[in-house]
This record gives C-alpha cells, structure tokens and sequence, in this order.
C-alpha cells in the first residue's frame, strides 16, 4: 500500500488506510505500508507491532525523486503482486511506477474532491484511470463522476466505501464535567480538520439562531485547521464566546460522541466520512449534508437527517427538530448502530481482498 503520510491526527483517508493494512489477513498478506511523506513514530510502531512493514520515503517535496529509490527497488524485485495506492499525490507516482516496474496489479484509490475548477486535476485523475487496474471510489456519487466527469473507463470503476476504524479508549472525563456544564446543557457538536470544505461557519451561523431561543444549548467543536481563527472570530461577533466551545485536537472521539445530544456535519462535500461511521457506532444522533457519500450512509429520518449543503436554516431546523425530541434521537441512534456493523473494517477488507484477488487472477490468465 502506498499514502503521503500517516501519523496520530491524519484525516480519515490516512486512518482508513492504516486501519485497512492492519485488518488485512496475516494468512493471506504480507502488508507493507509505503509512506511518501512521512509516518508518525507512534502510529509506525503500532502497524508493525500488527505484522505491518513500514517504508517511509521521508520525502523533502514535491520534486524529490530520489526518494522513492527503495521504493523502485522493491516493486523491481518482483515480490509485490498488488499495489494499493491511496489519494491522489500517491495514485499519480503509485500507478507510474507499478506500471514501469511491471507490478503485476496497480489499484488507485481516492478519498473525495470538489470536481469543480481544476481541469489539471480532472486530466491526471483520466489519465490514472487508464493505467490502473481498478479506480476505487468510496461513494456512488465519486463513482458516477470518475466516468461522467474525468472519464474513466466505467469497468474500472469500484465502489468500496470506507470502513469504521475503531480508535483505542481513553479515560477522558465526560464534556459537560471538562466545560463545566450543567448536567442538563444540551451538546450539539462535530470533530473535523477545520478547513474550508467543512463548512463549519455554516454550522456555527445555523446554532446562533438556535442558541437565541435555547439559554441551555451549547455547541462544541473538536479539530484545528486553517479556518479555525476565522470561526472563532464569528463566534465573537455572534457573540456566543460563553456557548461554543473549540476543543482542540482530541484523541478521544468516542467519547466525546457518547456525550453529545446531537452530531452534526455541515460539510460542501465528502466521500466516505468516517466521522460519520464513528457517529453511527456511537450511537451519535448525526444531522449532516446530502453531499457525496452521505446519503450512502444516511438513511434520512431513519438513522439521521440529511439537509442541503450551505443552507443554515434547514441545518438550524434539524437540529432542533431532533434536539427535542428524545424518543425519536434514540430511534435513530438504535438504527444508526445496527447500520454501523455493514461498515466494520473486517466486512470491508474483506471486499477488498475479493478485488485483489480478482485482479490478480485476471493478471495470471
């Protein structure tokens, strides 16, 4: 397998891929996980404390060649049969390489991406589709728009989403206890890199409407990023300083989950997130946008609430809609829950053992 970098607050592509190498069958694999960028010390020693070998380029930038050496020389020795390469920087030198080097199956991988404003990227990931044995989209909606917008060959396209990667449990005390809240306050909340495609000033401007009716709601938010002195900045200016809450980077996800009333993701669009497969697990009540591979996921009024991406009234609506209601949140946790298991990380590595095999069986003929 092969990814830029994997280290303890990787987003969710970096985790799926870690995870997906470790849950891989020792008696079937041998996994080697190929870093471009670099692999954090904790999370190096985890995989290969799991039977998983690490190889980290440590690459300098964009245009350091030279580092991929060890790389070349293990696909040149004729000892790997499949390489797995996961989002887009490693699809283009994964799918170059394996083919140069004759590897004898080469899959690419990607997360999610806007699929607006940047041809160059429309023409690189046409031109992976070529090469690649099979172009794994972790969303019908992704599916659809590698054949529809880049073009790529339709039989090449698989639709594998991502899986629920357990994280290893803390003792971190509950979130009203740490914020020094009422036991009665009331946790909207969501835990993301705080970029623009998560739109989270949508969130925050959807719960200053909420906040005006409900002294005892409370809106906590989990991650940094770049967007993260900008929000903060409209909470000023809403002048909800004392109601929401910036957590920092947190490790203990699951717990802030199980506190939580409500969950909520206002992103523009995304693949597979696995916020949200750790929500269902958790029991999290998730109210989210109809984008990429949320619906997917979503089971609207079932085991969620799905609303229009950049609309802070619908949002604002469905929460509170949920938030008081405590028959029907735990409903759609209990449903949530029971979905969760379709998405366990063994389920899922086991359909990608199938398309391994599959391809390989094809390459063999």
């Amino acid at each position: 397998m092969m990814i830029d970098a994997v280290g303890p607050d990787s987003g969710g592509g970096e985790r799926f891929a870690f995870g997906l190498a470790r849950a891989l069958p020792a008696d079937r694999y041998e996994v080697t996980l190929c870093t471009t960028r670099s692999a954090g010390a904790e999370v190096r020693a985890e995989l290969e404390r799991g039977g998983v070998e690490v190889l980290d380029l440590s690459r300098r930038g964009r245009f350091d060649l030279r580092s991929f050496r060890p790389l070349v020389r293990r696909l040149r020795s004729g000892t790997v049969d499949v390489l797995h390469a996961h989002k887009f920087g490693s699809n283009v030198w994964g799918v170059g390489f394996g083919r140069a080097c004759r590897v004898p199956v080469v899959i690419a991988h990607e997360q999610t991406w806007s699929y607006s404003g940047r041809p160059g990227r429309v023409a690189l990931d046409f031109l992976i589709g070529r090469l690649a044995d099979a172009f794994v989209a972790v969303s019908s909606a992704d599916g659809e728009r590698m054949v529809t917008v880049e073009h790529v060959p339709a039989e090449k396209v698989t639709v594998i989403p991502n899986a629920h990667i357990p994280r290893a449990p803390t003792e971190a005390p509950g979130l009203r206890d740490e914020l020094s809240l009422d036991a009665e306050a009331l946790l909207i909340g969501t835990v993301a890199v705080m970029r623009p495609q998560k739109a989270l000033s949508v969130l925050v401007e959807a719960f200053a409407d909420l906040a005006a009716r409900h002294p005892n709601a409370h809106l906590v938010m989990g991650g940094d990023g770049p967007c993260e002195s900008e929000l903060r900045e409209q909470v000023a200016q809403r002048s909800l300083g004392d109601r929401v809450h910036f957590l920092g980077l947190r490790q203990d996800v699951p717990e802030i989950l199980r506190d939580l009333d409500i969950a909520v993701m206002s992103s523009d669009f995304e693949g597979t997130p696995l916020f949200a497969l750790e929500c269902m697990a958790a029991g999290a009540p998730l109210v989210a946008t109809r984008v990429g591979g949320l619906p997917d996921l979503v089971k609207d009024g079932i085991t969620g609430t799905l609303v229009p991406p950049r609309d802070s009234a619908a949002l604002g609506a469905a929460i509170e809609e949920l938030l008081f209601d405590p028959e029907r949140r735990a409903a759609v946790a209990n449903a949530a829950q029971e979905c969760a298991a379709e998405f366990s990380i063994d389920r899922i590595a086991e359909r990608f053992s199938s398309l391994y095999e599959a391809l390989l069986d094809r390459a063999r003929s």
